[in-house]
């Protein structure tokens, strides 16, 4: 079987679609993959995730890049602050349909909490987050974290929100849980939400493809409101953002025309 051959394999087998990511790369860890687990070739690795659960949680655990961090990049969460959080309020008042997507362990949609928090109760915020990944969705409904992850959180959230657990780890709390709901979700496969006021999807979309990327952003455009902002990855700048129907509000945001 050759990588062609494995590809539709995975297809079937998984929903993923890796004709989608770039294949140098892509190929390379899945190769490297397969010798860890000592499996001679692509055909032999197929017949082996099929039957072993362990194993195939690994391999779609493997594809799915999960770096993560609370509050990545500060300045632009000063800004969600700043400007894009009160323009969206006093546009489409404070029930704000928001959505988290490709969310790995869940520190964006819990600081987007967050973040909403000094803006309205808790009782009004409700987050849609989603990720390809099983088993990222589980660590984001456990919600431990290392305190690496917390580097960049606002102290005051920090106190207010978590609690410690042994040395390193903090346990974040019930009522901040409580507002995001997280669902099993493939950008490249499955329908997009609609009618939302922001989406936020950071870091993910520099692992595939151009056609791919700009099919993403237009599925996005279409989920947007007239208005809405979408907020990307700093390695994310959207080119030709212009005839996907944005306009450029600060680096990293994109409203909706």
């Amino acid at each position: 079987m050759d990588y062609e051959q494995f590809k539709e394999q995975v297809l079937a087998l998984t929903k993923i679609n890796l004709h989608m990511y770039k294949e140098k790369q892509m190929k390379r860890r899945i190769d490297s993959l397969i010798a860890k687990n000592k499996i001679d070739g692509y055909k032999a690795y197929i017949e082996a995730i099929k039957k072993d659960t362990k194993l195939f949680e690994e391999f779609v655990n493997y594809l799915t890049i999960n770096v993560s961090e609370f509050w990545r990049n500060p300045d632009q969460w000063k800004v969600l602050e700043e400007f894009v959080v009160p323009e969206l309020i006093s546009k489409f008042g404070k029930n704000l349909k928001i959505w988290s997507a490709a969310c790995s362990t869940g520190d964006e949609p819990y600081s987007l909490v967050m973040l909403l928090s000094k803006f309205m109760p808790l009782s009004n915020i409700k987050i849609l987050a989603t990720d390809i990944d099983k088993q990222v969705l589980e660590k984001a409904r456990v919600g431990l974290y290392n305190e690496k992850s917390l580097v960049g959180l606002p102290e005051e959230f920090k106190k207010k929100y978590f609690t410690p657990v042994g040395k390193t780890n903090y346990q974040i709390s019930e009522e901040i849980k409580r507002c995001v709901e997280f669902k099993e979700g493939n950008l490249l496969a499955d329908k997009y939400p609609s009618g939302l006021d922001l989406i936020v999807c950071r870091n993910v979309v520099i692992y595939f493809t151009d056609e791919a990327k700009s099919e993403i952003y237009k599925k996005f455009n279409q989920s947007l409101k007239s208005g809405a902002y979408l907020f990307v990855g700093s390695t994310e700048q959207i080119i030709n953002y212009k005839d996907l129907n944005y306009s450029s509000f600060k680096s990293f945001f994109y409203k909706k025309n």
